[in-house]
């Protein structure tokens, strides 16, 4: 068991300066998204997030937010039960073009057994000596987003601050930004959104006096403090919203990621840009009742026989409004090659101020 944590140990602390050298995947857990709407649409909703969410999707949609003041929080285990991923947001108008927001995002992975000081130096397995620790990754989320003098255009920008934590043994900080811009006329939605547009940068450092008396035993190279790197990721997407009959509406939307970190294992890939589509839709019944799916990681994957396939990730989710309060849940696959989905669920609360 000393060996399974050394090695678990090893392999968080040397992630850093892996992904220094390959910045692919770096800061992940912000890619997976938020709220229970946009995850059953697949998170194709860059061009119609209009709600409190729209802070980590497209800081540009804040502008759109109903009522004065406006709640998200979303809660989803992952990995059935490993990993948690928690996320809050609040969001409020300073005026009638403006919008602030703030927002908390936590992914992790608690109550790990660290079994490194389990047996004494007489060599007895001592359980009093068990203790345990986690991983996690936090977010902490400041936008800002204006309506433009041009009709139906707002942008927007985040300032965010990254914390990461490996225990005890290695903790990072980093620090960067997103732009985005909402386009409306008519019946379509144009959105785009540059994510860490200057690089966002993570610094980390690594106590090695907890761990370097078990690193030299067991033949570990002790890490040494690095800086991972995430590059910047351009998503853009349009959709189009439309009235079905008196109490039905259709929204559809299509984005494309595109990535700059080499080559992905995505429907459009070269040695310096990748392409990743993704489609949502949602069908709502007299602002009540909201149906939505989508399909996201259109991979190609290669078959036991030698040839090759290509698979896709179907997502889906309903959602409620009852009054001023939505409910929204998501059947989706985060994080995993394999079919296992995973139960995500969210609540958004609109506040208006009573008028004297």
């Amino acid at each position: 068991m000393k060996k399974q944590t050394i090695l678990l140990v090893t392999l968080l602390l040397f992630a850093g300066s892996v992904f220094a050298q390959a910045p692919k995947y770096s800061n992940e857990f912000l890619s997976i998204g938020v709220g229970a709407r946009a995850m059953g649409m697949s998170g194709a909703v860059v061009a119609s997030d209009h709600d409190a969410t729209a802070a980590i999707w497209n800081p540009a949609g804040l502008t759109h937010c109903q009522g004065d003041l406006q709640l998200a929080a979303m809660h989803a285990e992952l990995f059935a039960g490993i990993s948690k991923f928690d996320y809050a947001t609040v969001a409020t108008h300073i005026d009638s073009s403006r919008t602030i927001g703030f927002s908390i995002v936590r992914f992790g992975t608690d109550d790990i057994p660290n079994t490194l000081d389990l047996i004494d130096a007489s060599g007895v397995i001592d359980y009093s000596r068990l203790s345990s620790f986690s991983i996690a990754d936090y977010a902490f989320v400041f936008s800002y987003s204006k309506k433009t003098r041009t009709p139906g255009l707002s942008v927007g920008g985040n300032a965010k601050v990254i914390n990461r934590k490996a225990g005890d043994f290695g903790k990072a900080w980093g620090f960067g930004f997103d732009l985005g811009a909402q386009y409306t006329t008519g019946k379509w939605l144009l959105g785009v959104t540059a994510k860490d547009v200057t690089s966002t940068f993570n610094a980390w450092s690594y106590n090695t006096e907890l761990l370097e008396e078990a690193f030299i035993a067991t033949g570990n190279e002790i890490p040494k403090n690095t800086t991972e790197i995430t590059l910047p990721k351009l998503i853009i997407g349009g959709g189009y919203r439309t009235g079905l009959g008196d109490k039905f509406t259709l929204l559809a939307e299509l984005n494309a990621d595109f990535t700059f970190d080499g080559q992905r294992n995505v429907p459009i890939s070269s040695d310096v840009i990748s392409v990743d589509p993704r489609i949502g839709f949602e069908v709502g019944y007299s602002n009540f009742v909201f149906l939505r799916g989508g399909m996201q990681n259109i991979q190609q994957i290669k078959d036991v026989d030698g040839g090759k396939s290509t698979i896709v990730q179907p997502n889906l989710g309903i959602g409620v409004k009852i009054g001023k309060l939505s409910i929204d849940y998501a059947l989706t696959n985060i994080g995993s090659k394999e079919l296992l989905y995973s139960n995500v669920f969210s609540l958004r609360l609109e506040i208006t101020k009573q008028k004297k």
